[in-house]
């Protein structure tokens, strides 16, 4: 078996504090982090206690889907820590491995934890189809902050962990450039509107800090646009903050530590501008960690956490809108349906902004994944994306002709032009919700 996706070497592992364990002590390393996780997460273990392998979640998953992997079906993947766990946690199976389903931890072991949990997207689809509920993603999550532990990471996680931790966003953008580009945004604003519609950078005394994804000063800056004219129609005393250019959390996708330091920069960029409000950027799972985890692992927070989306519906009797001309259909970004509670708020900001707005089939919380999410946009994971995305580009498809895609979640942005154009549509215009308000705004 082929493990598709680059690992880190020792070094590399090294460089986020982690002390990568040798292979005669990987067995004894593993079982010791998996106690500490009972301890941690008891409702892990009583997803793997509960799976009666009915196959309710096979033809839900776009993963098993697009791949025809049987490992890939959520309840196999699940398996695969299962049956370590039964034979090493359980009466039966360290009395009984045989006749219990219960396996050694070894070599093949590891191998297949890194190559299947890295082909779940966590997004949690399974859990919606499931008769009790069981969250694979929750699984996922566990096994590969359990191959961390071990040093068992993808050079790509690493990259963006050491960019985090030296300048507080995934692509490593240091200060001067963030100002230049907040220069080049607003010159094309000015250039557009005749406004001076400011992005104001580390200003003290704001009221409100935005978090955005660092690819909206790069690849979707009408996203950042889009903000930028939102608050200044408001009148909001707003302002970004140098230290934390991310809504994006990675650490939820490979390492709780790393995602609890990311939080804590998080607070410590709230306090130094003096914000009350902290509004998160389109980015899915980055949402999920701020708003589900933010509190959980580093205690009440001193300001108010909503969404983007959500701040943008609640202000829409305010806005003054020109609706645009075009054909318009939402991706629903699993972190956002499934588990961030941002499901109508676009499609009140979409329908307000366009003249048609038209659903996929399914939709909401049974929407499918766009196939890179969970932090796999790694390139040597490009093939097993498309696979991944081939249930996306049949639910556009069958939409017929689109003028425009809206996808309201970095990783979407990054991984679905990639996915239509495999599939045959690479020329449908796509970017997030944000982009359209902005387009629609009367700025006066």
């Amino acid at each position: 078996m082929k493990i598709p996706l680059h690992l880190a070497k020792d070094k590399e592992v090294q460089s986020i504090g982690i002390t990568p364990v040798p292979e005669a002590e990987q067995k004894a390393k593993t079982l010791a982090q998996i106690e500490e996780y009972r301890q941690l997460a008891r409702s892990l273990m009583v997803m793997l206690e509960t799976c009666t392998k009915c196959g309710a979640c096979a033809k839900q998953c776009h993963s098993y889907l697009g791949t025809g992997d049987f490992n890939n079906i959520p309840a196999a993947r699940a398996d695969l820590f299962r049956k370590i766990y039964k034979r090493y946690f359980t009466i039966t199976g360290r009395l009984l491995a045989r006749f219990s389903g219960a396996e050694d931890f070894d070599a093949e072991t590891l191998e297949k934890w890194v190559t299947y949990f890295y082909q779940c997207n966590e997004c949690r689809r399974c859990a919606v189809f499931c008769p009790f509920g069981i969250d694979t993603a929750e699984i996922t999550i566990a096994a590969r902050h359990i191959l961390t532990q071990i040093g068992v990471v993808p050079r790509f996680m690493i990259g963006i962990a050491n960019n985090m931790a030296k300048t507080g966003n995934n692509m490593g953008i240091p200060k001067p450039a963030i100002l230049d580009c907040c220069e080049f945004m607003e010159d094309e604003m000015r250039e557009e509107t005749g406004l001076e519609i400011k992005i104001p950078v580390d200003k003290p005394n704001s009221d409100v800090l935005y978090v955005p994804s660092s690819a909206d000063f790069f690849t979707n800056v009408d996203t950042m646009i889009g903000v930028a004219k939102m608050f200044y129609y408001l009148g909001v005393n707003w302002t970004i903050s140098s230290s934390i250019l991310e809504a994006a959390n990675f650490g939820l996708l490979f390492d709780l530590n790393t995602m609890k330091e990311h939080n804590q920069r998080l607070r410590r960029a709230a306090a130094e501008v003096g914000a009350s409000l902290v509004v998160q950027g389109e980015c899915g799972h980055g949402w999920r960690a701020a708003k589900m985890y933010t509190e959980g692992a580093n205690g009440p927070a001193p300001f108010k956490l909503v969404h983007v989306l959500d701040y943008a519906a609640e202000n829409l009797p305010k806005f003054k809108l020109k609706k645009q001309p075009m054909r318009v259909t939402l991706h629903d970004p699993c972190n956002y349906a499934r588990a961030g509670d941002i499901i109508e708020q676009p499609r009140a900001i979409i329908r307000a902004c366009v003249t048609e707005f038209v659903e996929m089939t399914p939709n909401r919380e049974r929407n499918f994944c766009c196939g890179g999410g969970s932090g796999i946009l790694m390139d040597e994971m490009m093939e097993i994306r498309m696979k991944l995305g081939k249930k996306k580009a049949e639910q556009v498809k069958e939409l017929g002709h689109l003028d425009y895609f809206a996808t309201p979640c970095s990783i979407c942005k990054a991984q679905l032009p990639l996915v239509m154009n495999h599939y045959g549509m690479g020329d449908l215009k796509m970017g997030g919700v944000m982009d359209l308000l902005g387009k629609a705004l009367i700025l006066e």
